[in-house]
């Protein structure tokens, strides 16, 4: 598998094809080849954790899951309604009771404005738990609030982004975001412990 460094340096030599001044047809071809090589070998990198986005809008539901068909990214995708649907799908009870003993998401989306129990109370409830603190968080919202950055962050998320207005915008974020949490860090892959 190739790592990070080393897809860099290969990646590099595109820039120097894509500056050339006399570019022709075959350094072209080449070059479109060796980038859609390598961003095959980004995306396998992913690791295939479930993604479990949790947010009331069906509307932004329904862009996530396009701006994920646009990167191609082959992870699973969940979605819960908002903070209640999202404990008792983490605590595998209620309407999730079938995913006992599956390996809990990989990654959460959360956003804050949510009925029932609203993004930040999920957080902090999530936070305080052995077992679902370990999962990284990032906060995907329309607001751009101070004080609900703050005490978002206060509460243990692990990244605060204000939603995107465009779907292109969106679609950077996303590949940025899964990039980041499913490619380059190193996580704890332990699922034992599993809440009941």
């Amino acid at each position: 598998m190739h790592s990070i460094g080393a897809l860099a340096k290969e990646t590099a030599g595109i820039a120097y094809f894509l500056t050339k001044s006399e570019l022709d047809t075959e350094n072209l071809e080449r070059t479109i080849r060796f980038t859609l090589k390598n961003h095959e070998l980004v995306r396998r990198m992913h690791k295939l954790v479930t993604i479990l986005m949790a947010d009331d809008d069906p509307d932004d539901r329904l862009l996530v899951e396009d701006a994920f068909a646009e990167i191609r990214l082959e992870n699973p995708l969940d979605f819960v309604g908002d903070g209640i649907e999202l404990m008792d799908y983490l605590h595998r009870r209620g309407d999730y009771a079938h995913l006992a003993g599956t390996p809990l998401p990989g990654l959460i989306l959360l956003d804050l404005n949510m009925p029932r129990k609203n993004g930040q109370e999920a957080l902090h409830e999530i936070k305080q738990n052995e077992i679902l603190r370990k999962i990284p968080i990032v906060i995907l919202s329309t607001s751009k609030a101070e004080e609900d950055l703050i005490a978002s962050y206060n509460l243990g998320a692990n990244s605060f982004i204000v939603k995107p207005v465009t779907f292109d915008k969106l679609v950077e974020v996303i590949r940025a975001v899964t990039d980041y949490w499913l490619c380059i860090v190193t996580l704890p892959t332990s699922t034992e412990n599993l809440p009941t």
